[in-house]
Formats: structure tokens, sequence, C-alpha cells
């Protein structure tokens, strides 16, 4: 194990052009998470090519050349004895044992109480970091973002090889039970579903256990495949389903809905801005600290919205809503609302909002 501990120490680190992320790293020590293909590793890699080449030692956990047991054996001496300020240990698993150096990294998609560590996780691309991937900021910079999602590496496979490569992805990180949860959801993304229902429909087409669907199903949510979102003031209540990215809805079914789309974009917009939020029966997303309904109206005009706003006037006047904002494709405009202000704004302009 030392000697390839020794070739991993001197093996040069290349990150072909890291893009601007709302993450920074300093000189503490992390547990970065998040889904695979979501940037952890990039983040690391550009990070240690700011620091003195024989200072880091970066580990790929995952690396087949690896013994678990004689890596256990000789971490501690070989950093001791290279003076190894920062370790990185990515593809994290719990039978590596934590060893002692100045800097401690681990990256991994399950989250571990370790309580010495600063926990960050890391998300697929939200809109302003996307649009440091284009060319250039115009109209098609949100026809892009539909097409592609939020995972870095979509910009650099072709178009005709982006599904298959998505799907690669996910199997690999994945077990089989993990998958069949994650491509039901692609189906009912938006929807209302508890596990028991995923349940339900798949024990229609396979065998499978109870205990191990809500096992796997917990995994998925803690892992951040999967999004629930809580109905207001009513915890128990069935929760609705949000994808980690929009792009899994056409990577792993072939329905096709825009809104649904459309919502779950903000969705996660509001999830990586750490707003509280909850559904009810006609509304989107409430954020109780803001006071404020958002709505995902893609294609609404003003008839439409002030219709959907009149079904809604009873919440409105229940929690004392004080802004309504309706986000769309392109519109923009404002609703006349003797209760709340309502406006229309497009979503490349509110994405990149405050």
């Amino acid at each position: 194990m030392e000697i390839l501990l020794e070739e991993l120490y001197k093996t040069d680190l290349i990150v072909d052009k890291f893009h601007f992320r709302k993450l920074f790293l300093d000189n503490s020590s992390y547990q970065i998470n998040g889904i695979t293909q979501s940037g952890k590793t990039k983040l690391v890699k550009n990070y240690l090519l700011g620091l003195k080449k024989n200072s880091y030692l970066y580990i790929d956990c995952r690396d087949m050349r690896i013994e678990k047991d004689a890596l256990n054996k000789s971490l501690q001496s070989f950093c001791t004895n290279n003076t190894i300020n920062t370790l990185v240990l990515d593809n994290y698993t719990q039978d590596i044992k934590i060893v002692n150096v100045p800097q401690l990294i681990i990256c991994s998609e399950v989250h571990y109480d370790i309580e010495y560590l600063k926990s960050i996780r890391v998300y697929p691309l939200d809109y302003e970091e996307f649009l440091a991937y284009e060319h250039k900021y115009d109209s098609t910079a949100l026809n892009h973002f539909f097409q592609l999602g939020g995972f870095p590496f979509m910009h650099k496979i072709n178009s005709d090889e982006r599904v298959s490569y998505l799907q690669k992805a996910l199997k690999s990180t994945l077990d089989e039970k993990e998958l069949d949860i994650l491509i039901f959801c692609a189906k009912m993304m938006t929807q209302k579903i508890s596990p028991y229902s995923v349940y339900e429909r798949l024990k229609q087409v396979q065998k499978i256990s109870k205990d191990k669907l809500y096992d796997s199903f917990e995994k998925l949510s803690q892992k951040g495949y999967i999004h629930q979102m809580q109905k207001v003031d009513h915890p128990k209540a069935i929760r609705k389903i949000y994808l980690c990215d929009i792009s899994l809805k056409s990577a792993l079914t072939i329905d096709k809905h825009f809104g649904r789309l459309f919502e779950n974009m903000i969705y996660l917009e509001l999830l990586k801005s750490e707003r509280d939020c909850f559904y009810d029966d006609g509304i989107d997303f409430y954020i109780p600290s803001e006071g404020e309904v958002i709505l995902a109206t893609p294609f609404a005009d003003e008839r439409a919205l002030f219709k959907k706003i009149e079904a809604i006037e009873s919440f409105i006047i229940r929690y004392q809503v004080k802004k309504i904002t309706a986000v769309t494709m392109s519109r923009e405009g404002s609703v006349n609302h003797p209760f709340s202000r309502v406006e229309m704004i497009p979503f490349d302009i509110w994405a990149l909002g405050d």
C-alpha cells in the first residue's frame, strides 16, 4: 500500500476548467456531501491546486487498487512521514479509519456524524452557476438550462450521449431498488406521493419488501436524489416529491410535462437558497418567513393569474400573505389585488434576484 500511496502523492492533479460555484473552501476540515456528478471532486481538486504540491494527498476511495485494511494500517504513518497537511478522502466510506492531519476533507453522498468537520452540501448547478458555463448570456441561456439541467458534465457530453451517460452514472452509484424508486419518482415529479404509494405501485411489477423499499426511499432522500415538501401546518400529510435535477426526468422517463419541470426548477432554486417552503391546495410554494406565495405559471397572463389568485384568496387572508410572485417563462407585469402585492417575473430575472 505504501507504493500506491507514494504514487498518489506524486500524481499531478488536473482540473480542466473550473467554473464559478457558490462555495468556498478555506483551511478548515470539511465533510462535503452531494449526489454523484454534482461537482464535489472538482471543487476539492481546485482547492488543492492552490496549495503546495507536497503538502496534500488526494485519495479516491473507490480506487480498485486500494485494500482497505492495508490502507488503514499505513495511512497515518505515511501522512506523518511526508508532512501531509491536507488529506482528501474522496468517495469516503466508514470502513476507512480517520487519521490525524491538520486538515481533513472527506467527500461522500452519505452524511456521517463527525462533529469536528464542517458540513457542506454540493447541489447540481443553480441557474446563476449554470450561466458561468454559457459562452454568452442571452435569450438562449434559459432554454439551454431546460435542455441540460444542472449537472456540470452535461456541457462536455455530446447531445446524443447525455441520456446514456447520466443513466450509467446513476447505475454506478445507486442499487437496483434505489434506481427503481428514482424512476417512479421521476414519473411522479411535483406530485404528492408517499413511500407506501411507491410500494403499492412497484409491488405490482416486482417482488419487493416494504421495509426494504422504505429504507431505500429514505436513503435516496438523505443522499439528495429526491426532495420532499410538507403541506403547511400538516406535517403528517402526504408530501410532494421533487427531483435533484430536472435532467433526470428525461433521462429516466419518456413523460413530457413542461409545467412540472418548471415547478421543479423553482423548487431547486428555493432549496439552494435555504428558504423553508411548504405547499397547500392551489399553492405551489409558501414561504412563511417572508409572507410570500410563489406560483409556477410559465405561460400565464394577467387574466389567468387573477383567476388563480381568486381561488386561493382564503389562504391569502388566513396566512396574511404580503406578496405573491408568479414566476413565468417571459411574461412580466403586475396584478391589482386588495390584500397582497402580485407580480409576474420571468424565471431568469427571479432566479438571479436576491
